[in-house]
């Protein structure tokens, strides 16, 4: 996957949230927290980490993402992990 700006991260994240939970009208900010969002339990927090794995082809620890704060902080881990990922060829 080619790198990704942090617009571009966003965006995608945001999708994984409407598509978890089936609201289209979910707009993510930087300050968004699972307080936010009432669905946001420990089922749909896994469907987020199963959602981010599949459209950004990394492996992401469960722990590590339960830690964060905020949305802000998981577009952060996720570029980390981008970022990380070895070239394929």
């Amino acid at each position: 996957m080619s790198a990704l700006s942090r617009a571009d991260v966003y965006a995608r994240l945001q999708d994984v949230f409407r598509d978890v939970f089936d609201d289209p009208e979910i707009v993510l900010t930087p300050q968004t927290t699972s307080a936010d969002i009432p669905e946001w339990d420990s089922l749909n927090q896994i469907k987020i980490i199963i959602g981010c794995e599949k459209i950004f082809a990394v492996r992401l620890k469960p722990r590590e993402i339960n830690a964060l704060e905020n949305v802000d902080e998981m577009v952060d881990h996720l570029m980390s992990a981008l970022a990380a990922q070895k070239p394929k060829g």
